[in-house]
């Protein structure tokens, strides 16, 4: 037979119904659609996941407990970004910034009222700036940093409001007159809460020593524990050893695995399980028209010819019912993803591939074991 005669007598066979195209397409969408939306739910909820971690500063770490370079701690995040924006890469922190105690501050309009300050380097105000209302960043630095306003105070939201603060305002102390360079929001969703209510003061990074080195690093990484050890200063052989890394947040689960929890999800198995209900959709759709099938090479239909046909019909109807289901995927995948919508799509139609190779080649296998000299029996069993 010519290939033409041979889609043509698929599509004839699809048109007249003779296939059930319909539906065991319709029975491919609706698998690949529930496998594939529970495997992308389940993606979802740890992308979720991470997503509060990170919003929630769970991704920082401080070392404390030992006098801090401020210049070398400031240059961890630079460093990294010089690497990763050039000829190499890196795994370093995004972010990071030394801090210390500041004096305590009188405002003028509540004089039995102080405020606690810590002084900043112009690294941890990136940290900040990242929970900014308004951070009223500047242009690119020489080193191609992206700097933040650092020529006056930074503010938290509550204290911006008691005072009625807004970014350029002056704040009026007894010790005198500064400008609001940024308000930052710092909730209590279990961060450290030292800079829910304190006025920041920024500094330069090599004006004398900090007490602590903060450190942002996605994914978390063993590495920033040892970066964060080489910003102390060690005198006599001793501080380094006295410090100790802790978590901003302690709200959250310091031993979190991202990388662990994706890879043991529960959903995992979604496209071992499509490709063996694709296999038995496959074998259902040739079991079912076996009489005809035998019928067909008793008539001197040639056995080639006979597959290919098979063949064609199984990839119209899988491929249609496979192909609407993706659609769908995308569609949410795209709608629901907060940050790679991407690549949890692609994680989710992997199920639907699988269903649709299993049910062609398990259509085409079943086909394969037809011969003619079963047509006898095929006809008792009618």
């Amino acid at each position: 037979m010519r290939l033409s005669s041979i889609v043509s007598e698929a599509l004839r066979n699809i048109a007249q119904g003779t296939s059930r195209a319909v539906l065991l397409a319709l029975a491919v969408f609706v698998c690949s659609g529930l496998l594939g939306g529970y495997e992308m739910a389940s993606v979802l909820a740890l992308e979720k996941q991470a997503a509060n971690r990170i919003q929630a500063d769970a991704d920082v770490k401080v070392i404390v407990g030992a006098p801090i370079d401020g210049a070398a701690c400031d240059n961890l995040a630079i460093s990294t970004w010089k690497q990763t924006n050039g000829s190499s890469s890196a795994n370093g922190p995004s972010i990071s910034g030394a801090l210390r105690d500041g004096p305590q501050i009188t405002p003028t309009s509540t004089p039995g009222r102080d405020v606690t300050s810590y002084e900043a380097t112009p690294g941890l105000l990136h940290l900040l700036a990242e929970h900014a209302t308004t951070t009223g960043r500047r242009n690119v630095d020489k080193a191609n940093f992206v700097s933040v306003d650092a020529t006056g105070i930074w503010v938290p939201t509550d204290l911006a409001n008691d005072f009625g603060l807004s970014v350029g305002s002056r704040f009026e102390t007894t010790s005198g007159i500064t400008t609001v360079a940024g308000i930052y929001q710092w909730p209590n969703d279990g961060r450290d809460t030292r800079l829910a209510y304190a006025v920041i003061t920024p500094v330069s990074a090599s004006n004398g020593t900090f007490d602590e080195c903060w450190a942002r690093q996605w994914p978390v990484s063993n590495d920033t524990d040892r970066l964060l050890y080489s910003t102390a200063i060690i005198t006599d052989g001793t501080e380094q050893g006295a410090a100790g890394i802790t978590q901003l947040n302690k709200g959250f689960d310091s031993q979190y695995d991202a990388l662990g929890s994706y890879l043991t999800r529960m959903t995992r198995w979604m496209p071992a399980l499509g490709l063996m209900i694709g296999v038995l959709l496959g074998v259902l759709s040739v079991h079912r028209r076996r009489l005809e099938y035998a019928g067909a090479l008793h008539s001197g239909q040639t056995k080639g010819a006979q597959l290919l046909e098979l063949a064609v019909e199984t990839w119209i109807w899988a491929g249609i019912g496979t192909l609407c289901a993706i659609i769908i995927l995308f569609a949410a995948g795209y709608r629901l993803s907060i940050a790679d919508s991407m690549a949890i799509t692609i994680t989710a139609i992997r199920t639907s591939v699988a269903l649709f190779s299993g049910t062609t080649v398990a259509a085409i296998c079943a086909g394969a074991c037809i011969r003619e000299s079963q047509l006898f029996r095929y006809f008792k069993k009618r």
